[in-house]
């Protein structure tokens, strides 16, 4: 186990000098690239979500590409389409931002969900289907959707079909004070946002996060643990607040999440604790809570809480 702690601490000295505090916002990320999987972030404005992918694709020497979200944003805008060339007088396709490796999809639940949609193949298939012919995406292609938590008003609730291909739902928070007085002081210094050219970042280096992702792919996870990642995610299914429960493929990303927890933590075996601390993020956007208790302020959070007390840990 040399590549993904190697990663882990290369990025976290050089994010250091971009982004202040949001250690898990950071972390998080990571495990959703480690995992091959997608990531949807929820927090206010101005919190550094975009800053945090940007300076990701930077280190880690990805093409990065951003979406702004609309009302009236039609698919083709997301995946491309075919373009008739009149010098040739022959379609030629013009490609759209999914054609790049990390994908920042910003105020995701403002665009219809007709173009939702488009996203879908994207998301699982890695690849683009325009006019009946298929188109590979690349190898490291991952969505980073960003919603707000506050403002709904002219938004689309993204549909269960969506929310399950995220592997990870992030909620940030504000960062803690002394975090804010050090950012104060950063762009006093000449910190630039806009700039992060000039930061001197060091990149990875190559192939050190494919490597990483091999490593976490190949950890060890005993059949107890199958059991018990089966369990806590059966118990969502019939729980007496959840209207719905996870589906199978939560339980294979809990595993693969669990995989990654424990590779960051430098071992090549899984514990039940990082099982534990894969279960909030993987499963908050996958169930739904009945009215009632919506109503009385049950939040998924608590609900994944409670059923990972109500599952025997395996000895």
């Amino acid at each position: 186990m040399k590549a993904v702690p190697e990663l882990v601490q290369h990025i976290r000295d050089e994010m250091s000098k971009v982004v202040v505090g949001q250690d898990e916002l950071r972390n998080q990320c990571v495990i959703a690239l480690l995992c091959r999987g997608h990531v949807l972030i929820e927090g206010v404005p101005g919190i550094a979500k975009t800053l945090t992918v940007k300076a990701l694709s930077r280190l880690l020497r990805l093409e990065f590409q951003r979406v702004q979200c609309t009302s009236d944003l039609m698919p083709a805008d997301i995946v491309g389409t075919n373009v008739l060339n009149m010098a040739t007088s022959a379609f030629q396709l013009h490609q759209g931002p999914v054609f790049t490796d990390l994908l920042l999809v910003d105020e995701v639940n403002r665009m219809p969900p007709r173009t939702q949609a488009a996203l879908l193949e994207c998301m699982e298939e890695h690849q683009v289907t325009i006019d009946g012919k298929g188109y590979p995406l690349s190898q490291f292609f991952t969505v980073f959707a960003t919603q707000n938590p506050i403002e709904f008003e002219g938004t689309y609730p993204l549909p269960e079909a969506q929310l399950d291909r995220f592997l990870l739902k992030l909620r940030v928070t504000y960062p803690a004070q002394q975090d804010e007085v050090q950012l104060l002081a950063n762009v006093q210094n000449g910190f630039e946002s806009r700039e992060l050219d000039k930061m001197n970042l060091t990149p990875i280096p190559p192939d050190l996060l494919r490597m990483a992702q091999q490593e976490v792919k190949a950890l060890t996870v005993q059949e107890a643990l199958f059991g018990y990642i089966v369990q806590v995610v059966r118990r969502t299914r019939d729980w007496p607040s959840l209207s719905l429960g996870a589906s199978p493929r939560a339980a294979v990303s809990l595993m693969a999440v669990s995989k990654a927890f424990a590779a960051m933590d430098g071992r090549d075996y899984v514990i039940p604790d990082d099982v534990k601390a894969a279960a909030r993020p993987v499963l908050r956007h996958r169930v739904i809570l009945r009215p009632e208790a919506d109503l009385e302020g049950v939040t998924p959070d608590q609900v994944v809480e409670e059923v990972l007390r109500a599952v025997e840990v395996p000895k």
